[in-house]
């Protein structure tokens, strides 16, 4: 079976998303209750405040567990932490995952660079070599068509 026969494929740290959020669940109940729970000496804006803590602390935690990296017939799609950017595959010329690097660099057409930190080596770091050669392999097969 040729490697443009795994699309479409994504790769994302699903370790990091179970922790993430679960602490994100954990947190906003833990802090709901406990606002509910206080005297009643504390103020309904105090109580909401800390509801609203727990909530922004939940939104950076799902900002944390964004990234992925999705392969599909026409491209790929980058979601980092706060933005993402679809790829035509022509536009990738090499894919880098040296040692020692926390996740995988995209070199672009362009002569920039761009952060794949959907594999990463958080998620172990056997998975995250095989992520990058699979995606290497697919640049290499399907960006030369």
């Amino acid at each position: 079976m040729s490697v443009a026969h795994q699309l479409p494929v994504t790769w994302a740290p699903r370790r990091n998303r179970v922790v993430l959020y679960t602490l994100c669940g954990l947190l906003v109940t833990v802090l709901s209750v406990v606002a509910f729970a206080l005297p009643g000496n504390w103020q309904l804006n105090d109580r909401l405040a800390m509801v609203t803590s727990g909530l922004m602390f939940a939104a950076v935690g799902h900002m944390l567990a964004r990234p992925k990296v999705s392969a599909d017939a026409e491209g790929v799609t980058v979601v980092n932490f706060v933005r993402s950017r679809r790829l035509a595959w022509a536009e990738i010329v090499h894919v880098n995952f040296r040692q020692g690097d926390p996740w995988v660099m995209l070199d672009l057409a362009d002569g920039t660079a761009l952060a794949a930190v959907g594999i990463q080596t958080a998620g172990g770091r056997d998975q995250a070599i095989a992520a990058a050669r699979t995606l290497k392999s697919l640049v290499d097969a399907v960006g030369q068509r």
